[in-house]
């Protein structure tokens, strides 16, 4: 994120403040794809996992992400920065032309439950209209489109849980819960994600936290013997929420900035994965996480006059780097940065930052499996574009030195062909069967697209199924009496979208409820009784997992019932149907449902009855 110098907390890391007013701000260039002297090798489809130090695509080549930090949802604006000067199609576009593969989108937890509709966006510049798609859309309704976009020109998305409420840099308290937000919320505003973007391999992995760090004696720590502050615990909780919805994402988890007690840039020290590793439930989808700074940032001990690459080496190595080169797991440094003039890109000043940037580049084309995101597009002192966002970097060394680090995913162009012939049929009051003819493309997997809208286009937000094998999909869940539309797209091995299928619609009927209950007295004997009951459905639509209820007129009290299951409470009697004869079609009926009972008095037969609240015959 982007920070200003400030005070050392208790030896463990720096408060860091967001630099420069928005008139101030450097916009970022963009860099991706394209690794210094290694020659295209097709990587990068679907999704992403990993074996030992690599991240590997879905048809296990080695991907290295190369990506850029893009910030804004975090803030109180609760939208990327940059819209107020440029069409975002155009920023994106930008990001690519300059090479990156990846960008990672930091947020907070308020806009995801209270999403806004940011004021911060312009609708025309200099060039003519722009962003007019984003018009009256909120944060995360805009967060689709770029999502959406990313993928059409080939960029990935890794989403970023910078902090809790909305606001500038990482959470004050060193944690990843509030008060307003508790670590209850911020796993469900992490599943919701993972659901809203499901079967959506542009999405493909979740940073669970933005720098955690200790707070005088508070905060977060490694490990720790507040199971509340333990950050590699809560990452294992968090992470495992997020396979259970998507089992393929990447899930990256940040260091902290001590452990046991030795201090390091705040999300920067991973010394606690050699003994302390996190565990997830799903294998092969953990990437360790850890921010890089130099001492313009925050002049740290280990820069002065001593330094020198071989030291920054031997400390990378030490704190973040070993989780790499001993195939423990593969590294992503989320976060470094430097200004754009010459001496903070090279300088043989020992503990310099020109010193350090150089090292860190030349460290990372060395260990050609750590991956990174550099900090950040614009609005900070590291910043690659201009304050007018244009795509060009503000310095073309720095691009030039990111370039020689930068991969290039070369992901199958080739078109896939549609899937055709679709049809929806409707099958009662919640249910649509549809069927299509498959493409020819061999062994693609569909995406089904659904609305009840007035317009769909395929996106993350009308993915109702994804990953299918079959040319058939059951829609179940739906509203009574609504007409729902339909398209579906073909995937490709390579992860290559088909354009979409025709459209299908259907209507869900509308219920029309009837019943009829026979009550028939078996055998009779003074105390007690044995009777049956005939349910018969008389309306158009099936009754599923029904309930039948009565009320006796006197004393009866079931002792026993069979084909049912049965519950009384005083003379109000419920019985609610098995696995096995819960469902009853238009015109049939349940029979058998039989039980007895003990009384005193009378035992007159129930007068009315009801089967899902609608009164019988």
């Amino acid at each position: 994120m982007i920070r200003e110098k400030n005070d050392v907390k208790m030896g463990r890391g720096i408060d860091r403040i967001r630099m420069g007013a928005k008139a101030l701000a450097v916009a970022l260039a963009v860099c991706v794809l394209c690794f210094a002297g290694v020659g295209l090798r097709a990587q990068g489809t679907g999704y992403w996992h990993t074996s030992g130090n690599e991240i590997l695509d879905s048809t296990n080549k080695v991907v290295r992400i190369a990506g850029i930090n893009w910030s804004g949802f975090e803030t109180t604006s609760e939208v990327v920065h940059g819209l107020y000067a440029q069409d975002y199609k155009y920023i994106l576009d930008g990001i690519k032309s300059n090479g990156y593969n990846t960008v990672r989108l930091p947020y907070s937890n308020q806009m995801v439950e209270t999403p806004i509709v940011p004021s911060e966006i312009s609708f025309s510049n200099a060039s003519g209209a722009i962003n007019a798609d984003l018009e009256g859309l909120n944060s995360l309704q805009i967060l689709d489109r770029i999502v959406d976009y990313a993928g059409e020109i080939g960029l990935r998305i890794i989403l970023d849980n910078h902090r809790s409420e909305a606001g500038e840099t990482a959470e004050a308290n060193g944690l990843w819960y509030t008060d307003a937000y508790p670590e209850s919320a911020w796993i469900s505003d992490w599943e919701l994600l993972a659901e809203r973007y499901a079967g959506n391999s542009t999405v493909i992995g979740m940073d669970l936290r933005d720098e955690p760090h200790a707070v005088g004696s508070g905060g977060a720590c490694w490990t720790c013997a507040t199971e509340a502050d333990d950050w590699h615990l809560a990452a294992e909780r968090a992470g495992n929420a997020i396979l259970t919805v998507n089992p393929k994402l990447l899930i990256f988890v940040e260091g902290t900035d001590t452990q046991p007690a030795v201090p390091y840039w705040w999300g920067g020290n991973l010394t606690g994965v050699k003994k302390f590793p996190v565990v997830l439930n799903v294998q092969h989808q953990l990437v360790y996480s850890a921010h890089e700074y130099g001492p313009v940032l925050y002049k740290q001990s280990w820069f002065n006059a001593k330094t020198t690459p071989a030291s920054l080496k031997a400390l990378w190595a030490r704190m973040w780097g070993y989780v790499s080169t001993d195939k423990i797991a593969p590294v992503w440094v989320g976060e470094f940065g430097t200004p754009n003039d010459a001496a903070s890109l090279k300088s043989s000043v020992a503990g310099s930052q020109g010193e350090w940037f150089e090292t860190l580049v030349a460290y990372m084309s060395a260990n050609k499996n750590i991956s990174w995101a550099y900090w950040d597009m614009a609005e900070d002192q590291f910043a690659l574009l201009d304050g007018n966002w244009v795509t060009k970097p503000v310095s073309a060394e720095k691009q030039t030195m990111l370039d020689a680090i930068e991969f290039k995913l070369v992901v199958a162009t080739s078109p896939t062909a549609p899937a055709t012939s679709l049809t929806a049929t409707t099958i009662s009051t919640s249910e649509i069967d549809l069927a299509w003819t498959g493409s020819t493309t061999a062994d693609v997997t569909y995406n089904v697209y659904a609305t009840s809208g007035a317009s769909l286009k395929p996106s993350a937000s009308t993915l109702v199924a994804s990953g299918l094998t079959a040319t058939a999909y059951h829609n179940t869940g739906l509203k009574t009496a609504t007409t729902y539309s339909y398209v579906v797209e073909a995937v490709s091995p390579a992860g290559v979208a088909s354009a979409a299928s025709n459209e299908a619609a259907a209507k869900t009927a509308t219920a029309v409820a009837g019943c009829a209950v026979g009550y028939s007295i078996v055998s009779d004997w003074g105390t007690g009784f044995e009777a049956t009951l005939l349910i018969e459905n008389t309306g158009t639509t099936t009754l599923n997992n029904w309930t039948l209820q009565w009320t006796f007129a006197g004393n009866q009290a079931v002792t026993d019932l069979w084909d049912g299951n049965v519950a009384q409470n005083g003379a109000n009697v419920t019985v609610t149907s098995e696995n096995y004869n819960g469902s009853v079609a238009p015109g049939a009926s349940v029979q058998g449902v039989g039980f007895t009972a003990n009384y005193s008095g009378t035992n007159a037969a129930p007068t009315a009855f009801t089967v899902n609240g609608v009164a019988c015959q």
